[in-house]
């Protein structure tokens, strides 16, 4: 191995366990990997090191000695990757490998506090990683014996993500009766299927859930999935979010990643019908991006800043719409599909009391629109146009 007064430090540094976390990133090759993060994690009470490489939006995880972790490195670093970081109780530590063979090595105050070492941190997830779960073995997320594949390992914090946001607005829905949820454009419902396990089996509620998708052959291989788990309250319907209206009251409507004014739809169809609280995660925004024209052009004359700032403007202005409307509106940050980088996540509460005095709430929606230049948007127009609520069976 190395034996450079950078590694020798890095080597100390394991040797005394004081190392919190170590990355490997900028690629010096033509493979897929993007970078590699290594933690120490206890098993059966040895120190090991979990080596994550991340590949696209997947993750693959090995279990490394302390030799054959620092012997990775001591190859990799300078071959494979050009950067190495790693931070521990006496500082950040960063080695970068210059051209011509010229490395550069820097040192910072501390920034970051010892990481939990268990395994799997499985006390963090609500579907814990070791346990069978039903609809995540028939997803092909966990193996039959419980254990969360490497592959798929992305998608199950995803999954748990989405469970904490859950978890954060069920006090706001009815605490007696069966709970009413329409999720727009499900897809593959991995999280409609999520939230069926968080509230029937994990709560012990009854539940009403449709999940909504214009797919014919999508909706059929949900269907016959909820069939299988029998997930008593889960159903799947063909059909467009403009005009799918409710047989009563709804207490959460859920949009995740509908594309552009899709998201728009699934919000106006929220409101009118009152619901309870409103979870949206937007996708591909382009209504404000495509009516721009010479507006702003220190940042639109670049596209993707004008890209990037007109979804910015679009999840303001939807947020401040809601906020007009009776309900508290947040925007906090999801986590990434491997479909869309989009993470941005609407989250409504309605108001108690909410027919009281909106006056603030819209002058700031108002001087919202004159600085963006923006007379109306779909949300508006979709809200205006919804036919009066008609009752018909799921």
């Amino acid at each position: 191995m190395n034996s450079v007064p950078w590694f020798d430090l890095l080597v100390a540094t394991v040797q005394r366990r004081a190392l919190f976390r170590l990355i490997l990133s900028r690629p010096l090759g033509s493979g897929t990997m993007q970078k590699v993060t290594v933690r120490p994690v206890q098993l059966q009470g040895e120190l090991h090191f979990q080596w994550t490489a991340r590949i696209g939006q997947q993750e693959r995880h090995e279990n490394l000695t302390t030799d054959e972790m620092l012997r990775r490195i001591s190859q990799q670093f300078g071959t494979a990757w050009g950067d190495l970081h790693w931070f521990a109780d006496d500082g950040d530590f960063t080695v970068r490998n210059k051209p011509k063979g010229q490395v550069v090595f820097k040192r910072k105050p501390p920034t970051q506090s010892p990481p939990p070492s268990d395994h799997n941190q499985s006390r963090r997830y609500i579907i814990p990683d070791g346990k069978p779960c039903s609809f995540l073995i028939a997803a092909g997320i966990m193996t039959s014996e419980g254990k969360v594949k490497p592959t798929a390992y992305h998608k199950f914090r995803q999954i748990n993500r989405y469970l904490e946001f859950i978890a954060d607005i069920l006090p706001h829905l009815p605490t007696e009766g069966p709970l009413t949820v329409v999720d727009f454009g499900c897809g593959k419902s991995y999280l409609t299927f999520a939230l069926h396990h968080f509230l029937t089996k994990t709560h012990h509620r009854e539940v009403d859930i449709v999940g909504l998708d214009r797919k014919a052959d999508v909706i059929a291989g949900c269907s016959e999935t909820a069939r299988k788990l029998d997930c008593r309250g889960l159903q799947f319907r063909e059909g467009d979010i403009a005009t799918f209206t409710p047989v009563g009251p709804v207490h959460l409507a859920v949009s995740l990643h509908a594309c552009d004014t899709a998201t728009d739809d699934a919000l106006a169809a929220a409101l009118r019908w009152q619901c309870d609280v409103i979870l949206a995660v937007p996708c591909c925004q382009h209504e404000l991006c495509q009516g721009w024209s010479g507006r702003l052009p220190g940042i639109t004359a670049y596209g993707l800043f004008k890209d990037r700032f007109a979804a910015i403007a679009t999840d303001a202005l939807r947020a401040r719409f809601l906020d007009c409307h009776g309900y508290r509106t947040q925007i906090v940050e999801f986590i990434e599909t491997e479909h869309t980088p989009k993470n941005v996540l609407i989250r409504a509460v309605k108001r108690l009391g909410h027919d009281a005095d909106h006056s603030g709430e819209q002058a700031a929606y108002d001087s919202l629109k004159r600085e963006l230049g923006v007379a109306t948007f779909h949300l508006e127009r979709s809200y205006s146009d919804l036919l009066p609520l008609q009752t018909r069976v799921l």
